[in-house]
């Protein structure tokens, strides 16, 4: 017999486990993770930096109707802070002057800096590679283990389940009811929210839908100690403006990516040598530092809908098929906002006032422009 709930969520990961922790509130929900743990993927190999100017419009947008849950989440909802500011900053050579000059004129709230105060900042910045420089002082570190627990918790106590090692092989509609099967279970809902990050398009065709476009695509991460006799707590994160390589502290060390974007299929996504060579070489470019060594190197996938944009609606080519996909790089900073909205959605239920931002982005992140 088919273990019976308003909602099926596939997929653990921060945009799953988010709505259906706001889902919980009003269904029945279940969220059915292919792992042995949520957030395995994506999610736990996030860079966790809420960054305000990053993306398209539709993308800042989203993250600006998040930024408040970020500083002021709900009562119980995490014991540590979910959010410790820390600045970004965007540099440029020599040759990268107009790509600045665009940056400031898209966010005339960034300040520009000389090079003197950039090295204040960074005094590892080489004063003879580094020619501009923009601030932003609203961004800050991301506790993301803390906003994954957090909707766990929230999921549990208002009743929803969590599955592990239960991977979606059979999807099918029957009755008014999707039917999962997972090899040893069966559940049915009639409303079915595919939030199966790099497989969301995998899970689609198994619903026998045809694909979206959505492409996976590969980011590289590695871990260097910091220089010697230097305090790097306070650095912000440092990114090229052309989106190059990024580095910032983390945990004492410095925490570098070539911010490579390599179209992977689904898997289980591992660093590749070149690109942490890369990666070191790019950082050093524009540094006084010679790295030692490399202590730790990791690789995750963020997905991308073709236009950069979120997937966030019904599909209107079957009943009950929910997307909620496609946050490339920004699915943890807009986390929250992206929940809220598909809680709307699925529950038809009016936005607040408040949250008109992520109203009038509904037809941007509906499915049916990728049709």
């Amino acid at each position: 017999m088919a273990a019976s709930y308003d909602v099926i969520v596939i997929g653990a990961g921060i945009a799953g486990m988010s709505v259906a922790a706001e889902l919980a509130a009003d269904a029945r929900v279940v969220v059915l993770e292919a792992e042995s743990q949520p957030g395995y993927h994506a999610t736990g190999r996030s860079a966790a930096y809420f960054a305000p100017p990053y993306g398209n419009s539709v993308v800042q947008a989203v993250t600006r109707a998040s930024e408040s849950f970020f500083r002021s989440p709900p009562t119980g909802f995490s014991e540590t802070a979910l959010l410790r500011p820390r600045g970004s900053l965007f540099v440029g050579q020599a040759d990268q002057s107009e790509a600045v000059a665009e940056m400031h004129k898209e966010h005339p709230a960034l300040v520009p800096m000389s090079v003197a105060a950039l090295q204040i900042e960074v005094p590892i910045l080489n004063a003879e590679s580094i020619a501009f420089g923009l601030f932003d002082a609203t961004g800050g570190d991301l506790d993301v283990d803390a906003l994954l627990q957090g909707y766990r918790q929230l999921l549990g106590a208002r009743g929803g389940g969590l599955v592990t090692s239960s991977r979606a092989l059979s999807l099918r509609r029957s009755s008014g009811n999707w039917i999962v099967e997972t090899g040893s279970e069966i559940f049915s809902a009639p409303i079915l929210v595919n939030a199966a990050g790099a497989w969301a398009d995998e899970v689609a065709s198994r619903a026998g839908l045809s694909p979206l476009g959505l492409i996976p695509k590969r980011r590289t991460v590695t871990l260097v100690n910091a220089p010697p006799d230097v305090r790097i707590d306070d650095w912000p994160l440092v990114i090229d403006v052309d989106e190059r390589f990024y580095f910032k502290p983390d945990a004492g060390q410095l925490l570098i990516s070539p911010a490579d974007e390599t179209p992977s299929p689904p898997c289980d996504a591992q660093p590749d040598e070149m690109d942490i060579a890369i990666a070191i070489d790019r950082f050093m470019a524009v540094t006084d530092y010679e790295v030692p060594r490399v202590n730790h190197r990791w690789a995750g996938l963020r997905t991308f809908a073709p236009d950069k944009s979120f997937v966030v609606g019904f599909d209107p080519r079957t009943e009950g098929f929910f997307w909620l996909a496609g946050q490339g790089g920004y699915g943890v900073q807009s986390a929250p906002g992206l929940s809220r909205l598909g809680r709307s959605l699925i529950i038809d239920l009016p936005l607040s006032p408040a949250e008109h931002e992520l109203e009038v982005q509904i037809a941007a992140v509906a499915p049916d422009r990728l049709l």
